[in-house]
This record gives C-alpha cells, structure tokens and sequence, in this order.
C-alpha cells in the first residue's frame, strides 16, 4: 500500500493505542484515502483488526463503507477474515 497516513497503518497494524491518540488529532481524516484507495477502516477490517474497526465506526465522523478503488468496501474485507 503506497499513501499510506500514520493513521493508516496503526489501522492496519491493529495498534488501537495509536489510532486513538491519533484520533484526538484535529488535522487526522479518519476517512482519507490511502493511494489504493483504502481509508482506515478498510485496512483495519482487511487485516482482521475487530478492535479498531470498532474504534473507527464509533466516531459520527467516520464513514465505514466508503470503497477503495476497486469498489469494495470495509464490510467486504471483514469477509476475508471470517474464521467461523
């Protein structure tokens, strides 16, 4: 993933320590884009990270089904990593 915003890859990493502290930011966009397209929550739900996912869509400000480029969405990528 090329793009990627700080807030981006704690999402991804599952570091929810970091992306609420980044959260407190006022200049941090919870739904920027990376360059594929992929906001926060898309790579949280991508990579299996429940915690900031919830994190993520419990904010007003937050939009959990904006797709990436390729028109998916965060939704879909949680199906990747279905377990059950």
């Amino acid at each position: 993933m090329y793009g990627q915003t700080p807030l981006d890859w704690a999402a991804h990493n599952g570091h929810e320590g970091v992306v609420r502290a980044l959260l407190e930011r006022d200049e941090i966009n919870p739904n920027r884009p990376d360059g594929d397209g992929r906001t926060p929550p898309f790579s949280a739900a991508l990579s299996g990270r429940e915690g900031v996912v919830r994190i993520l869509i419990a904010r007003d400000d937050v939009y959990p089904s904006k797709p990436d480029i390729y028109y998916r969405t965060p939704p879909w990528a949680a199906t990747l990593n279905n377990d059950e």
